[in-house]
């Protein structure tokens, strides 16, 4: 029997969905039947109920988005560094092998081979790098697994919300029996303010970039079949392969969605932050080799995007915009 914490969120209904897709047994556990924050209370809960695994799909983005993270900033630390720190020790304690979502926006940048050599480059939302991507995207390669977080409370600049994350990530480092899964920009075809192609659909001014991403149903199915084949747990980058720009993204929604909206993009990031004063965002590629040497296969992010579009469709009733 698997536990899932974090259920009624937007990974936490996709990773309810995958299991009851599976026929996996699983108890959806919210704060309100246990507290799950407190080590006592948990311990006591994983010591009798003894499941098989543990999901901890549970944390603050920030709501509507990541700037709420910068305001609320107990309620970040506490969803995001507190609380996988009490999971990961009651899982230890219990032997009880669990995984953690984490996010790749603890980095930022790529590397780009230039001259016979990788060069990393933080800043990959410049026009400059954005135009030498349209040409060259083989020239990019993404951050892998073993690489340290640069975007981060110990490499500024960062959002509070990737600081959590990345210090999450840091205190989890010497616990086994445990996944930490890294999506990045999660997208899929259901219409949901947290869903990148709604987001954009709906900005009035966007930001471009160069970016991985994660289908969200991908996602949460790539990070199962890793725990049901027994792959090594460890830390995993979890992206659609493939990279795209904003505007390469907002090109698809057009082709596909047929509306003849018109979108219109800030002229670089510096106009961005002087004039919204929003938290910073990380525009970043991330390596899946990890996945592939596991066995794992997913869709290339071209495939995953077009059949999102495709079948673009309003959410389940139960995951409606509020």
């Amino acid at each position: 029997m698997i536990l899932l914490l974090g259920a009624t969120g937007y990974l936490g209904r996709a990773f309810a969905a995958e299991l009851r897709k599976r026929g996996l047994a699983f108890t959806p556990l919210t704060r309100r039947a246990v507290d799950y924050t407190r080590f006592d209370v948990f311990f006591n809960y994983l010591h009798k109920l003894k499941p098989g695994f543990v999901i901890n799909a549970a944390g603050y983005p920030g709501y509507p988005d990541i700037d709420a993270c910068e305001t609320s900033r107990a309620e970040t630390v506490q969803a995001n560094v507190l609380l996988p720190q009490t999971l990961a020790r009651v899982c230890y304690l219990t032997k009880t092998p669990w995984g953690h979502v984490s996010s790749g926006c603890i980095y930022s940048g790529a590397r780009i081979a230039h001259n016979g050599s990788l060069k990393i480059e933080r800043d990959i939302s410049s026009p400059e790098v954005r135009q030498f991507f349209d040409l060259h995207p083989e020239k990019f390669r993404g951050f892998t697994e073993s690489d340290e977080p640069n975007c981060s409370f110990r490499s500024p600049p960062c959002s509070f919300y990737s600081g959590t994350k990345a210090l999450a990530e840091e205190s989890l480092s010497w616990f086994n029996l445990s996944y930490v899964w890294r999506p990045q920009i999660l997208f899929d075809e259901f219409d949901h303010e947290r869903n990148y192609l709604s987001k954009i659909q709906k900005s009035p001014k966007i930001l471009d970039g160069v970016n991985s991403f994660s289908h969200r149903g991908d996602f949460v199915r790539v990070c199962v079949e890793l725990w049901e084949r027994h792959a090594p747990f460890g830390t995993y980058n979890i992206i659609n392969p493939g990279a795209a720009t904003t505007r390469q993204i907002i090109a698809a929604v057009q082709r596909f969605q047929r509306t003849g909206q018109k979108y219109e993009f800030w002229e670089n990031a510096e106009e961005f932050y002087r004039l919204t004063n929003q938290a910073h965002r990380t525009s970043c590629i991330l390596d899946a080799s990890k996945l592939f040497t596991a066995g794992i296969k997913i869709r290339p992010l071209r495939e995953a995007l077009e059949d999102s579009l495709k079948k673009w469709q309003p959410s389940p009733q139960d995951e409606r915009w509020p």
